[in-house]
């Protein structure tokens, strides 16, 4: 249990490091992170799906517009290289979740498009 909540903090600090360095975004990662907190026993290989899809359908609903997207896109791949993630579960997140999305979730996603 403490080593979530060390690694939850941790990831609060890169990310909120990283948005300082871009400027504020749209969508801050603050939500990112919020919502995105259940799913990290999962894509770390340590617990099941849990409540992951309500925070992976409210991220989805939240994130509108382009800079949105493009904010919380930043946000996971700074996520993704703070932390020991499996790729394939984290891809395969929207899909479980029932949430249909038009672009690939890999660490070579160009954020930009």
């Amino acid at each position: 249990m403490a080593g979530s909540v060390k690694a939850v903090c941790m990831m609060v600090l890169v990310l909120m490091a990283a948005m300082a360095s871009r400027g504020e975004a749209a969508m801050g990662c603050g939500t990112v992170v919020s919502d995105l907190t259940p799913c990290l026993p999962y894509v770390t290989n340590r617990g099941p799906l849990g409540g992951c899809c309500g925070g992976v359908k409210a991220l989805y609903n939240a994130a509108k517009t382009t800079p949105d997207r493009q904010s919380v896109c930043n946000c996971l791949k700074t996520m993704a290289a703070a932390y020991p993630i499996n790729l394939d579960k984290a891809a395969g997140l929207p899909g479980q979740c029932g949430v249909n999305i038009p672009y690939k979730i890999s660490p070579s996603t160009d954020c930009s498009k």
